[in-house]
């Protein structure tokens, strides 16, 4: 009898003890992440779906969506802001990202003198306030006291010069690259990262069978890199659909010339707080940056669920 006692003492399992003092250190981030994210986010799904009626606010269902896609007024504004933050993301990956893998790779090379000397000096603008790098590109660009026409006719371009930022065809495409300037340092370093990450001995075999230089970028760092690519462009996408602040500097909250660089950061801004005679609509701007959280949700939703998964990853 005291032997089946011992035994079943034995096999007993062993409870571990509860860590509730985890639960103790991630409720102050959790209530302040609330606060400032869960919460807002939730009030604005909620006002979109609400509008003021005499006076006192009234649930009026998606009423406030059909007047965004419905209304001429509302339509054409809208669909313009989301066509130019397409035009936005679009500059963005097709320059920004390839020029930030194109940096890490030269940077990644073993024998590449004042490499942490460019790394800092590449990486430096992403550290600036937009607000500076604004107004620091506006005077390079303005073609009254701008340096831009006397540097362009130092080196026989200057009638290649526009004032880009005042022409409707070219105000995007100018803010756009400005914003690429700032962050092209993001991409870079994190390639870089990506790329010292590659093993030595992967390296070393490439180079025993014969492959080297470009060669070897194409043929083995960037399939092994493409993890870190896909993080960047699901980045990229967010950054730039969530965009307010430097098109703000640049051009104001009217994003001129003619709404050329008007885009959904810029629209809510209008919409929800007003601006000059126009008077701020609560309502209408939630529900601006109601389309603006479902459209990020689908892109990001793409990604990892579809993307992502599809995406052949290496363990080393």
């Amino acid at each position: 009898m005291s032997d089946a006692t011992s035994s079943r003492d034995t096999m007993a399992p062993i409870r571990r003890p509860r860590r509730w003092h985890i639960a103790v250190f991630l409720l102050p981030a959790f209530l302040v992440y609330s606060a400032v994210m869960i919460l807002p986010l939730i009030e604005t799904l909620r006002l979109s779906l609400f509008n003021t009626v005499d006076g006192e606010p009234a649930f009026v269902g998606l009423a406030n969506f059909k007047v965004l896609f419905g209304d001429a007024r509302w339509a054409a504004d809208f669909w313009n802001a989301l066509k130019n933050n397409v035009i936005f993301f679009i500059i963005h990956m097709l320059v920004q990202n390839p020029i930030g893998v194109a940096l890490a790779a030269m940077l990644s090379i073993p024998k590449l003198r004042f490499a942490a000397f460019y790394r800092t000096a590449i990486f430096l603008p992403t550290l600036l306030s937009f607000v500076i790098v604004g107004f620091i590109w506006k005077l390079i660009l303005s073609p009254i006291w701008g340096v831009s026409p006397y540097l362009m006719d130092l080196v026989g371009l200057k009638s290649f010069f526009s004032p880009w930022l005042g022409k409707p065809d070219t105000a995007l495409i100018a803010v756009s690259l400005i914003s690429v300037w700032q962050y092209v340092g993001i991409p870079m370093m994190l390639i870089y990262a990506a790329l010292l990450n590659i093993p030595e001995e992967v390296i070393e075999a490439a180079e025993c069978d014969g492959v080297t230089g470009w060669s070897q970028f194409w043929k083995i760092k960037l399939p092994l890199i493409l993890p870190a690519i896909g993080i960047i462009s699901i980045l990229t996408f967010v950054g730039n659909f969530n965009a307010f602040d430097l098109v703000y500097t640049v051009q104001g909250a009217l994003a001129g010339p003619d709404k050329s660089t008007d885009i959904l950061g810029t629209l809510l801004y209008r919409t929800f707080f007003g601006f000059q005679l126009q008077l701020g609509d609560r309502s209408m701007g939630a529900t601006i940056a109601t389309v603006m959280f479902l459209i990020i949700l689908a892109g990001v939703s793409l990604y990892l669920f579809v993307i992502q998964r599809r995406m052949r990853r290496y363990q080393f």
